[in-house]
């Protein structure tokens, strides 16, 4: 947090033909089934009996399933779906859909494969999805970190400021230099919130932070992020942390002795030595919810989902020995109040680093503040870009 495109269609059309299969196979026992039942009335009964067809599960990937990091999240939780559910549904996958026009040509693959739910995993699939949801009624949307709903298109999220914070809180208290980095993927709302919540957590054990962003436009590009990453090692930076997809950040740091994190996955296999922490992100329980409800019939669109540490959405894992006690007992009050809602992370006073002050003395942000923010608060250097 390059492959083979081929190799994603390869398994798509696998899938199919595997789905295709079975059916044919199911309908086979069926027939032999009900071949000894000479009286009338065991057909009904036979018919009653039969297995409904498996619910068609569909996901696109913005990154290869091995990004290590975001797309690597989401997969993982789409193999603890087909763990829950069993026969009951069937899952499939394409990784390395670019946002864009592509995003759609492959929606509408889905949809003309017979899927019934789709989870769209990126930010950058909103208008694609808004387009095909509009002729495809019987077909559910599930759209990641988007923000426009439908009658058949719900949105979900997860709360990753706050394992961004609480990544903060482990890079306040270790730092030398009292300058930190972070490798910016894209400038929208949530990456914004992420640097600075990662900034604000820093802040609360060491006043002096100060943070450096360098963006890369992009969520996955390893050389792009390792070039990044090595620009704020020359520009003081002795902690990283990234709102980027692969483990670039984390080798990069590893490889000049200084220390990162890992992000939306266990990072710690890509760079002990390195790694501190890694602030993870388990779909799991929404993508089950989600299923639950499709089986169910419960499914209704127009919903908006923004689940974190209280839900078991975030968490930060694997942390380092190299971590003092009193950073753990802080990590352990703040994982605790953000469990029951006793601690705020985004809690005045809080001003930009321009001087504007944007939350007053105890006023606590709601999530309408928290979904439009476009600004650096105090102590990130630089400004916020204004387009790709």
């Amino acid at each position: 947090m390059s492959f083979e495109s081929k190799r994603s269609l390869l398994k798509l059309a696998g899938w199919s033909t595997l789905a295709a299969a079975a059916a044919l196979v199911g309908c086979g026992k069926k027939e032999e089934a009900a071949q000894p039942a000479a009286e009338p009335a065991s057909a009904p009964a036979s018919a009653a009996a039969a297995k409904p067809e498996p619910l068609k599960v569909a996901f696109a990937y913005v990154g290869p399933v091995g990004d290590g990091g975001w797309t690597f999240a989401h997969d993982n939780a789409r193999k603890k779906l087909e763990a829950e559910f069993g026969d009951k549904i069937v899952t499939t996958f394409v990784e390395k859909v670019p946002e864009g026009a592509d995003a759609e040509r492959v929606f509408r693959d889905l949809i003309g494969q017979g899927n019934k739910l789709i989870f769209g995993t990126t930010f950058g699939y909103m208008e694609p999805i808004q387009k095909v949801a509009a002729d495809a009624k019987d077909v559910k949307f599930e759209h990641a970190t988007g923000y426009k709903q439908g009658e058949n298109i719900r949105t979900y999220d997860a709360r990753t400021y706050e394992g961004a914070y609480m990544a903060g809180v482990i890079a306040g208290s270790m730092t030398k230099s009292n300058t930190l980095g972070v490798v910016g993927s894209i400038p929208i709302p949530e990456v914004i919130r992420n640097i600075n919540s990662f900034t604000l957590g820093a802040q609360s054990v060491n006043p002096k932070i100060k943070t450096k962003v360098v963006w890369v436009n992009e969520w996955f590009n390893p050389p792009k992020e390792t070039e990044a990453a090595q620009s704020l090692i020359n520009g003081g930076a002795d902690i990283l942390f990234q709102n980027t997809d692969s483990s670039a950040v984390l080798q990069t740091a590893a490889k000049n002795k200084k220390y990162a994190f890992g992000w939306d996955s266990d990072m710690t296999a890509y760079a002990p030595e390195a790694h501190l922490a890694s602030s993870i992100i388990d779909w799991s329980p929404y993508y089950i919810q989600a299923t639950r409800a499709a089986l169910e019939g419960k499914w209704t669109g127009g919903t908006a989902t923004w689940w974190g540490v209280k839900e078991g959405a975030i968490d930060i894992v694997s942390i380092s020995d190299k971590v003092p006690a009193e950073a753990k007992a802080k990590l352990d009050e703040v994982k605790a109040g953000l469990k029951d809602g006793s601690f705020v992370i985004w809690k005045g006073p809080i001003v930009t680093n321009a001087g504007k002050e944007v939350l007053k003395k105890d006023e606590a942000a709601d999530d309408k503040f928290l979904g439009g923010i476009n600004f650096f608060v105090k102590g990130v250097e630089g400004k916020v870009p204004t387009g790709k």
